[in-house]
């Protein structure tokens, strides 16, 4: 072997240590005995995501820009309500199971690494600013689990323990339903409590002694939350009441500010047929676009005053409201019955511009990093529909099994996703 070859290899087998072979860019070197195997594809994580296939339990990994599914991953448990988010370097995805299980993907590797059943019945999950804490908000039992993003060894629990003294007439040591769970910057983490009406912050600089902040007397029900894009504002939507709980987390001590206080002026709300989402996709410039609970209205707010400036009358009860990345656009999804239709925003007149219907039970709807398309899913209708956002045209598809969630490695790079 010359003098190059063997240098080359010892830096490949260096590099090795550090680094997987689908980013080293060295051949695989087989073991002593072993038949040499074929090195992974080499493939950048950037355009990559992942959509949840609920009925099987599957992960469909996909191209955003082939527009083309790579492969599955089976075996992720109940993912009727499934969400996930990335690891920094966009490699690993971490899927979030309504069983309680906590699925850590190679996406690269299409393969599961780690896997945890860790509650009951479980909502989701958000993932510290550092890239090394994985938090999941539960509802069985109540409360937040904290593992090292590494090895989904656990490392903190935060039970939600309702206060039997402000929440009358609940027994000592019932735990709340905890929802809302975003990332703040550093390793924190912000969240609501269904059944306390609380708001509570958790400081994991030191996981063996975390730090929890606890606002009390939010308002009825918070069903959802989500943090403004630069951090500072976290909040969250109530079900129990109309209005919303804000804390600005730049504030030396947090406290809970009721914005939108009556939006519904004494009108006889709808029967709510689906939680409506929030979280930072309805952000768009100096204006949040916010779901109006049991109404056929998008709520538009000054994220200056947090006051009202508008609402959008849109087809039905709002479910997703996502702001294109450049908040030129809001696409908005309904409950039923009207949940085979979606509307475009046009940020600007602040009316719908068009209304399209990509297919029967729209779940979800996600937009590449840049915003020139955006994928939907239509779980009825066994596909996901990839349409440009300038022509609100369709430009690809999908044939996929109950497809729900669709969720891109970009979000690791966003505070909130």
């Amino acid at each position: 072997m010359s003098a190059t070859n063997t240098m080359n290899r010892r830096a490949c087998l260096l590099g090795g240590l550090a680094l997987p072979l689908a980013w080293s860019g060295c051949a695989a070197v087989a073991p002593s005995g072993a038949a040499p195997s074929a090195a992974p594809a080499l493939m950048g994580s950037g355009d990559l995501g992942v959509v949840i296939e609920r009925a099987t339990g599957t992960l469909a990994i996909v191209n955003t820009s082939s527009r083309s599914l790579l492969g599955k991953v089976t075996g992720l448990g109940d993912l009727s309500h499934a969400s996930v988010v990335f690891s920094r370097d966009q490699r690993f995805a971490y899927v979030f199971g309504r069983d309680g299980g906590l699925t850590k993907v190679d996406v690269l590797e299409r393969r599961i690494v780690h896997r945890v059943m860790q509650a009951g019945n479980s909502i989701g999950g958000a993932i510290s600013a550092d890239g090394t804490l994985v938090a999941a908000q539960n509802y069985t039992p109540g409360g937040v689990k904290v593992f090292d993003a590494r090895t989904l060894a656990l490392v903190a629990d935060l039970p939600a323990v309702i206060d039997p003294v402000k929440q009358s007439g609940k027994p000592t040591g019932q735990l709340s339903r905890v929802v809302g769970l975003v990332d703040l910057p550093g390793r924190r983490f912000a969240y609501s409590l269904f059944d306390a009406d609380a708001i509570w912050i958790a400081d994991l600089s030191d996981v063996a002694q975390p730090k929890v902040t606890k606002l009390e007397g939010i308002g009825r029900q918070p069903y959802d939350a989500l943090v403004t894009p630069d951090g500072r504002h976290y909040i969250a939507g109530l079900f129990g009441e109309d209005g919303l709980a804000m804390v600005d987390l730049w504030a030396a001590e947090p406290r809970v500010r009721r914005i939108l206080g009556g939006y519904g002026r004494g009108q006889q709300p709808l029967p709510v047929f689906k939680m409506p989402h929030l979280r930072g996709w309805a952000v768009a410039g100096r204006h949040a676009y916010l779901p109006a609970i049991g109404r056929h209205e998008v709520l538009v707010v000054d994220t200056e005053s947090w006051q009202e400036v508008g609402r959008i009358p849109v087809a039905g009860q709002p479910v997703f409201v996502i702001a294109r990345p450049d908040g030129r656009q809001v696409w908005v999804n309904f409950a039923v019955p009207d949940y085979h239709r979606v509307q475009v925003i046009d940020t600007t007149s602040r009316s719908v511009v068009r209304t399209i219907e990509p297919g029967k039970a729209v779940l979800h709807m996600e937009f590449t990093p840049r915003g020139e398309a955006v994928w939907i899913s239509a779980r009825d209708a066994n596909r996901v529909t990839v349409y440009d956002t300038q022509r609100i045209e369709p430009v690809g598809e999908l044939a996929l099994d109950a497809p729900s969630g669709i969720f891109f490695t970009a979000r690791a790079a966003r505070v909130g996703f």
